[in-house]
């Protein structure tokens, strides 16, 4: 009796071995590679059927789902979306799913870009469903977001929304009694202008410094940008503005009225939210490009126009007047 148990276990051990050896721990389907997603708190015990339809592991579900019991980790399955390459056996599976590092993909809004521009992009990726209308200018944070294969394109562009409400509102509870902006809308207006007015980062309070002195004094602001913007939505004119746009009355042309345009001209970046919110303290009332990509400030008219004739040498000398 004692050898007939003896052997029993021993072909037990045998099995279990091959088993091991034959279905765990070898290589699996030559199908594949395959793309999984898991979603947050789905067990193997769930997840091991998705497996089987997809032919991705030896055998069957139940027989996976008895192997990992036997011969896995205990282990919690993680979320995210996993590539499985081909050939991958049960036990490396498992580990992927355990301990792999999930698929990242990521879209990057950068500072400044409008909203139109923002609504293509999103159009633009492959891999999310639905679709978006544009969205309101300036409600969106540019960073770098992470996204899902499959998630729909509203959720990742209200994650999107729901930064720049945080950030806002962070900002605002920093804002300095030298700030003009009497509204957290108004700084997000004020920033996108100097969003695009410039793309130094050591310059931006200090642009926010000239807008937030013409704001006080009740001259207009002459941004460019917002002459443009009412054209193209933001995207680029491609073209010299003509005179008859720098009269246009339409809310957003700053050369036609004084204060701030009816609306933000893009969707501005933390650093110039911030830079509104707390201007450089300067005199200077204007400024123009110097040629380096930065700009030259000016605090009287004649000053102004003196950096405006070196502005435009430089440019005749480049063969653009």
């Amino acid at each position: 009796m004692k050898r007939l148990l003896a052997l029993l276990a021993g072909l037990a051990l045998i099995g279990a071995a091959l088993i091991y050896w034959f279905l765990w721990a070898a290589p699996g389907p030559a199908k594949g590679p395959h793309t999984i997603i898991v979603e947050e708190g789905t067990s193997l015990y769930r997840l091991a059927d998705q497996l089987e339809e997809m032919g991705a592991i030896p055998g069957d579900a139940r027989s996976y789902r008895l192997m990992a019991r036997l011969f896995g980790s205990g282990d919690p399955i993680q979320a995210g979306e996993f590539e499985i390459p081909q050939g991958t056996g049960g036990a490396a599976l498992l580990d992927i799913l355990q301990h792999g590092r999930p698929v990242q993909r990521l879209v990057t809004i950068p500072e400044g870009m409008p909203s139109i521009l923002v609504y293509e992009k999103l159009t633009a990726v492959p891999h999310l469903t639905g679709t978006i209308a544009v969205p309101e200018e300036g409600t969106i944070l540019p960073d770098t977001y992470s996204y899902q294969r499959g998630e729909s394109r509203s959720a990742v562009l209200g994650r999107m929304q729901q930064a720049m409400v945080r950030e806002l509102d962070r900002l605002w509870q920093l804002r300095r009694p030298t700030s003009v902006a009497r509204t957290p809308r108004e700084a997000v207006i004020l920033a996108s202008i100097v969003e695009k007015e410039t793309g130094k980062p050591s310059e931006r309070r200090m642009v926010a410094g000239v807008y937030s002195n013409r704001l006080r004094r009740g001259m207009k602001l002459d941004a460019d940008p917002t002459v443009i913007y009412p054209i193209t939505r933001g995207k680029p004119l491609g073209r010299r503005i003509r005179q008859s746009e720098l009269r246009a009355v339409n809310g957003y042309n700053t050369y036609a009225m004084a204060g701030l345009p009816v609306g933000p001209i893009a969707n501005p970046g933390r650093e110039s939210i911030a830079a509104v919110l707390d201007p450089a303290e300067t005199d200077a009332l204007f400024f123009v490009a110097d040629g380096t990509g930065g700009h030259v400030f000016a605090a009287t008219l004649a000053e102004h126009e003196a950096n405006r004739r070196r502005w435009y040498e430089i440019r005749r000398q480049r063969g653009e007047m």
